[in-house]
């Protein structure tokens, strides 16, 4: 490893060799270090490394080689100077709230949220003093109303799930620096390789490592990437002194998926595309909503030199009659997972209205325009024609 070519080295390259600091032994692949903590030489040492005025490792709750290998990882990736790694992705966002915000003071955020986020600001968040205000996440008019002198940060997912609608990321940003305010992005459908918030202008990043980071399904975990202050002093605190710590296990599996991130979501993209135009005329279907498509009304953001640099591989789209009939078109498949993760290898699909965001009320999952007769299909790398035809037992049914 040389770590002083890093800064000139491409995104794939970056995505194999970022944050492995090889041991006396020599591997070539990073190792998992299982350990609870880790000894010093001296008890000057121990008071030094737990004072903070010498570097090293302490605890695995806070501090873990391999753990630190993904988080340089993927800090180099979005190209942020600190990044934080959790427990999942609701560990992350949770963190970062509780290093960012205080009692009394105002969270403006997209209503077009995953409905676990949704519930961690209505539920939670509300107990201990901090007010969510909603707006339309394409709408900048109604984000700059809802500011109020005690906004601290505006937080949004883009593209959403599951309608994938798009905010455009840099005038946002220059809305929340003007008032003060931090910008968190939720970056999971995008991963760095189609999109990079932090070089828009955002403050902080956030990602659900379990979908596409690691890529297979095979663990849950979370990051937050961001500068060295609001990142790696305020969530860090947070993660050393709460503990919705990230296994070093989990972190090594992270870092095999991030070797393979760009090639994955090159190849899913495609698949994604690829599926939607077929779903757009296909008689059984009302609308798709995919940012790949010319009919998305942000598709203006998508390609290359753009916001994102394809449409993804998640794509949604609505069939009539209600929940029956979306139940029937998942229920015919056999090849699709139906099961509500995403960012897999594998297709799945799901219903949102009674998953993802089920915990909602009918009158919110309205306003978030997510109906009873949408369906979600996170596009795998199987065979695309395997895939229309898993899709085409329900849909032929109905049309």
């Amino acid at each position: 490893m040389h770590d002083e070519d890093a800064p000139d080295w491409g995104f794939a390259t970056r995505a194999l060799r970022t944050g492995h600091q090889r041991t006396a032994e020599g591997e070539h692949c990073e190792p998992i270090f299982t350990t609870s903590s880790f000894v010093f030489a001296s008890a000057a040492e121990a008071a030094a490394r737990f004072a903070g005025e010498s570097p090293g490792n302490i605890y695995s709750r806070f501090t873990n080689p391999t753990v630190r290998a993904f988080e340089q990882r993927l800090a180099a990736l979005e190209g942020g100077a600190a990044c934080v790694a959790t427990a999942s992705g609701m560990a992350a966002i949770l963190a970062t709230c509780m290093g960012l915000l205080k009692a009394g003071d105002h969270l403006v955020a997209s209503r077009s949220l995953f409905g676990s986020t949704t519930m961690l600001f209505d539920k939670y968040l509300a107990r201990f003093g901090v007010e969510t205000s909603y707006v339309d996440l394409t709408d900048p008019g109604a984000w700059a109303a809802a500011i109020r002198p005690q906004t601290r940060l505006l937080f949004l997912e883009t593209p959403s799930n599951p309608l994938t609608e798009m905010a455009e990321i840099a005038p946002l940003a220059e809305l929340a620096h003007a008032h003060g305010c931090l910008l968190a992005v939720d970056n999971c459908f995008s991963t760095p390789v189609l999109q990079r918030p932090l070089a828009l202008g955002a403050d902080l990043v956030i990602h659900s490592a379990t979908k596409y980071l690691d890529g297979q399904g095979r663990c849950v975990g979370g990051a937050v990437v961001g500068d060295a202050k609001h990142v790696g002093e305020d969530v860090f605190g947070v993660v050393r002194t709460a503990g919705p710590s990230m296994s070093p296990f989990n972190a090594w599996l992270f870092l095999k998926g991030l070797e393979t991130l760009e090639l994955r979501m090159q190849a899913h993209g495609q698949a994604a595309a690829a599926l939607a135009r077929w779903l757009e005329v296909h008689p059984a279907v009302q609308q798709v909503h995919y940012p790949g498509l010319a009919s998305h009304p942000q598709h203006h953001l998508v390609g290359e030199g753009r916001q994102q640099r394809s449409g993804g591989g998640i794509l949604s789209f609505e069939v009539a009659g209600g929940r029956p009939a979306a139940w029937r078109v998942i229920d015919a498949t056999r090849l699709c997972s139906i099961t509500a993760n995403l960012g897999d290898t594998k297709t799945t699909i799901t219903h949102p209205a009674s998953t993802t965001h089920g915990r909602l009320s009918p009158e919110a999952r309205a306003v978030a325009g997510i109906g009873e007769g949408l369906i979600r299909v996170a596009v795998g790398l199987e065979c695309v024609g395997d895939i229309q035809a898993d899709l085409a037992r329900g849909l032929d049914a109905g049309s």
